[in-house]
């Protein structure tokens, strides 16, 4: 048996585009790409994976997330930078 054969996850990562350096997830952001969340991204911050990752930038070293439940004068989430060793892909 040989092991040339693609796994479905690896056929269907193809179709996707590189995940940016600099990727937000609100659609009001300039850093916001939306053929990347076609595909499940997940992130690794620090050697663990995060689930609640609103932006992050891999050059720069550091991820927002959600500061609980406390919301900002527009009634978005209050956001917090934490600097670290950050990587992202396609699950």
């Amino acid at each position: 048996m040989t092991e040339a054969t693609p796994t479905p996850s690896s056929s269907s990562s193809s179709s996707l585009p590189p995940l940016p350096d600099h990727l937000s997830s609100d659609p009001r952001s300039p850093h916001h790409l939306a053929a990347a969340f076609e595909g499940d991204i997940g992130i690794r911050f620090n050697g663990k994976e995060r689930l609640d990752v609103e932006e992050y930038c891999i050059s720069e070293g550091w991820i927002k997330v959600p500061a609980g439940k406390t919301l900002d004068r527009k009634g978005k989430p209050l956001l917090l930078k934490l600097k670290g060793k950050v990587e992202a892909y396609y699950k």
